[in-house]
């Protein structure tokens, strides 16, 4: 936590000091946070079953827990959560789990193994978005129910279809998707056979800290604390308001209407400068912001195309201009701070090396594409300065923005040209952002794995197979080699262009802390926050 802006000074020294608009007595009651937030990429709500997206996923981190958590202190170690403590059998193919006693549901009722090992159950048979976390390991809905079991009621025990890297099957188990939900709740307003799913979209049933009171899409959301929390949080209700501008969102800081300022981009929090009045809670997150390209359009079925636009683009300027110190420079699918992540940046603004592969592409004289965005800062502004790049090598993008959930359902849909997007893996584990970046095994509409790979039509076996190798493999040492090979070997052949990895930086009003930013957005946490 930093009492004052120490990551500007750089940027604020020798320059006449801001002016900076004193807040006047907080507006919002002492039990209550209001944070001004973009909450507009929800699409899958809250069932933890379904949900995909950034905010959902940081709103089910404070209102479900998990079967296990990386450490938040040091990430490639993986510790309990729902359960205490585990064995795995020495074929590596069964996994115990010892439920940890006294966990409630925000109702009161005792968290057991058979409310663990539905909820794992639940997401194999619904298979929705975020389903394919536990069904590549083999699950299926015919098979999960004998797989999956509660042996007692505070012992769920895990037998795997096929031998995967244990550490492979325990960070996945961290994902949101493996969240911990009440049995009994969840099939009391069962529909259809759903298990659950529509009532869960809208209402709570988990263990968590805090539990879902309301949601107004692109509006509002409202936790409030679970009273039977095994740590009670300080605040007693969270409000977020959907706020798209970075600049509305200051002025509401300023003001005293909201108590914490989310999405600040670098020219406000220069503005605010080292003003006494603000402290911050930041972190490099794994977030990468990129670039998806369609390879289901001609202009993308030659990977000289995909290079061309690579070579075109002036990473730094970006970074320095639009984005400095909340999203750097970052050229690989695995983000820094990852298992296995290279820091090779190969690409920088070659214009005459871009126009020559161009032409080697058989456009010489470039083409036209249209570039989907999200209608908010700064994805405009990079629009618009890659928009500029690529004008200079020839090709003429025509922009289009949108919400973020409209943006995000073209992309899943394939229904884009070239597009810029966000994404987080799905869990520590590299497998995550190696498989969406790098496997598509089946390309065809009905395919299980609908994720980045697939949505750009990236079809390639020699590393679709060794993201599968890579997963068995279960010395470390190697199992690091071949996620950086395939990083190296995946740099100018795939059709994403990794532009930035994001700092989370949250603005709060003084006399607010405690917020804690987690190194994916579901492990952000509110607990610890306070008012003064």
């Amino acid at each position: 936590m930093l009492t004052r802006r120490g990551l500007l000074v750089a940027t604020t020294a020798g320059l006449a000091a801001p002016a900076i608009i004193r807040p006047a007595v907080a507006a919002t009651p002492k039990n209550i946070v209001v944070m001004a937030k973009a909450i507009d990429d929800i699409i899958g709500a809250f069932d933890p079953g379904e949900g995909y997206e950034t905010t959902n996923s940081e709103v089910c981190g404070n209102i479900y827990r998990r079967i296990v958590l990386p450490d938040f202190r040091d990430a490639n170690k993986i510790v309990g959560d729902t359960a205490e403590k585990w064995e795995v059998s020495k074929d590596g193919m069964v996994l115990t789990f010892h439920i940890r006693p006294g966990m409630l549901f925000d109702n009161g009722k005792t968290v057991t193994a058979e409310d663990a090992a539905f909820s794992l159950q639940r997401v194999v048979k619904m298979n929705k978005t975020p389903g394919f976390i536990l069904t590549q390991f083999g699950y299926t809905k015919d098979n999960v129910d004998k797989l999956i079991v509660a042996k007692s009621d505070s012992v769920m025990e895990m037998t795997l279809p096929t031998l995967q890297a244990t550490t492979f099957v325990l960070y996945c188990l961290s994902a949101n998707c493996a969240s911990v939900v009440e049995k009994a709740r969840a099939m009391a307003n069962e529909v259809n056979g759903d298990l659950g799913n529509a009532w869960l979209r809208t209402h709570s049933a988990g263990a968590g800290n805090y539990r879902l009171v309301e949601w107004q899409a692109s509006e509002h959301i409202i936790l409030e604390a679970n009273p039977h929390a095994a740590v009670k949080p300080h605040i007693s209700r969270i409000v977020m308001r959907h706020t798209v501008e970075p600049a509305a969102q200051l002025l509401l800081v300023q003001k005293g209407d909201v108590d914490i300022a989310r999405d600040l981009g670098a020219d406000q929090l220069k503005s605010l400068g080292e003003s006494p009045d603000y402290t911050y809670a930041e972190k490099e997150q794994l977030q990468a912001m990129y670039i998806a390209l369609n390879m289901g359009i001609p202009q993308f079925q030659k990977t000289e195309a995909l290079e061309a636009i690579k070579w075109a683009i002036d990473y730094d300027s970006i970074a320095k201009n639009i984005t400095p110190h909340v999203w750097g420079v970052w050229q690989a699918f695995l983000p820094k701070g990852s298992p296995a992540a290279i820091p090779d940046k190969p690409f920088k603004k070659d214009i005459a090396k871009a126009k020559a592969l161009l032409a080697k592409a058989g456009f010489p004289n470039g083409f036209e594409v249209t570039l989907d965005y999200f209608a908010k800062s700064p994805y405009s502004d990079v629009a618009q300065a890659l928009q500029a790049n690529l004008a200079e090598v020839g090709i003429k993008v025509q922009l289009q923005s949108g919400e973020q959930k409209q943006v995000i359902s073209k992309h899943r849909a394939r229904q884009f040209q070239m597009l810029i997007n966000t994404w987080s893996p799905d869990y520590v584990d590299p497998n995550s952002n190696t498989q969406a970046f790098c496997s598509d095994a089946d390309d065809s509409d009905n395919s299980k794995l609908k994720i980045p790979a697939w949505r750009g039509h990236f079809v390639n076996k020699e590393l679709t197979d060794a993201v599968v190798v890579a997963a068995k493999e279960l010395d470390a040492k190697k199992r690091t080699d071949m996620y950086e090979k395939m990083e190296r070997e995946s740099l100018n052949i795939a059709p994403f262009v990794y532009l930035l990895q994001q700092v989370e930086v949250a603005t709060m009003r003084k006399g607010v802390t405690g917020l804690t930013i987690g190194l994916l957005p579901d492990y952000t946490r509110y607990t610890q926050i306070v008012k003064a």
